[in-house]
């Protein structure tokens, strides 16, 4: 991924908390059959390798688990927030016309080795973990248990897991950075008007940060 140095995120921890708040990644193989993309949402495990590591589960049916071996090197992609950006909200291009569209955004890459787990014991752990987390805010949150065993068990049979070691972790943080404060808050407001609050108050903050 190109990035330029004013949009780098460099911080790891601001990009944990973004595969955690966004954890339906893309996970890009290239095995037997070529390259290959399935979406998936991640579980991190930010205690787990020195830059963390994710883990997730495919359908025993998808080809992607057999057409890779442990130790490939695979890139997984999380996306935040994302949105067009019209010239027409920068101040200086009312009075100097220089500007043009573009699109704004947060993604985050991870490079890493993979790993399969063909194994129902580990398959259910990380099930139950990325169940328990994406439940919490539900009022009765669903379990395991709520199903019967018979069912949960043929589930269970049904999906492989897979865990990816993170070696790299790079992350661009698109918010106009490169322009004038007034043209970073101009555009922020114009998104927030328009109800785009997602890169809208990240262009706020970093306007602010500029200033």
């Amino acid at each position: 991924m190109y990035i330029p140095p004013h949009f780098a995120e460099l911080d790891r921890a601001v990009l944990h908390d973004l595969i955690e708040k966004h954890p339906l990644g893309i996970l890009i193989t290239h095995g037997k059959g070529g390259l290959d993309a399935n979406h998936i949402p991640f579980e991190l495990d930010r205690s787990k390798g020195d830059a963390g590591t994710l883990h997730c589960h495919v359908a025993r049916k998808n080809p992607v688990w057999q057409e890779l071996a442990d130790g490939d090197e695979v890139l997984v992609v999380f996306r935040a927030a994302e949105a067009y950006i019209s010239p027409n909200w920068y101040p200086s291009k009312h009075e100097f016309h220089k500007q043009v569209p573009t699109w704004n955004y947060v993604v985050a890459h991870v490079h890493g080795r993979i790993s399969v787990h063909d194994d129902e014991r580990y398959v259910r752990r990380n099930v139950a973990k990325l169940t328990h987390k994406h439940e919490a805010a539900q009022p009765v949150p669903w379990k395991m248990g709520d199903a019967p065993k018979d069912f949960i068990d043929t589930m269970a049979k049904a999906i492989v897991a897979l865990e990816i070691e993170i070696t790299t972790l790079a992350g661009k943080t698109k918010l106009s950075q490169n322009k004038e404060v007034r043209d970073i808050r101009g555009a922020g407001e114009a998104l927030i008007n328009g109800g785009e609050n997602g890169v809208g108050q990240a262009m706020l903050e970093a306007a602010a940060q500029k200033s």
